[in-house]
């Protein structure tokens, strides 16, 4: 079984070689037991967000993992990836913008020591999250 870190690193390799653009990382393992990682990117098109999903798919495919399940493929608006340990967003500029994903998992503990998830249940401390949002602009 691959570990969740070597899966990470496949998805985002894929990503990189279809061109995804404003890729991020967010290690959400002391707010969820859903998965470890969630990866967003996002895709100029259409046709690219599907590239993507589907460029994620194979590289996975090839590691050995078969992904759970694939949503949104058709509208290539926003394409969910989920493999287990890492889920993965694709998803057009606007609708990125419009959902906000890094502000939900990363954003949701500003001014409290303690995380909550989405559905309110307290989970570790701030510290736990690993990579530091990005310069915004």
């Amino acid at each position: 079984m691959i570990e969740s870190e070597n899966l990470r690193d496949v998805a985002l390799a894929a990503l990189d070689q279809i061109k995804g653009i404003d890729v991020r990382v967010l290690d959400v393992r002391a707010l969820t037991d859903i998965t470890d990682f969630m990866i967003i990117a996002s895709g100029r098109s259409n046709r690219q967000v599907r590239a993507l999903a589907d460029e994620v798919v194979a590289e996975a495919t090839r590691s050995g993992v078969r992904p759970l399940g694939v949503e949104g493929h058709e509208q290539g608006e926003w394409v969910l990836v989920d493999l287990g340990d890492v889920v993965v967003h694709v998803m057009q500029p606007a609708t990125r913008d419009f959902y906000q994903l890094e502000r939900l998992w990363d954003d949701t503990a500003v001014g409290s020591e303690r995380v909550r998830d989405p559905v309110g249940a307290a989970r570790g401390d701030r510290a736990a999250l690993a990579a530091p949002p990005g310069p915004r602009g």
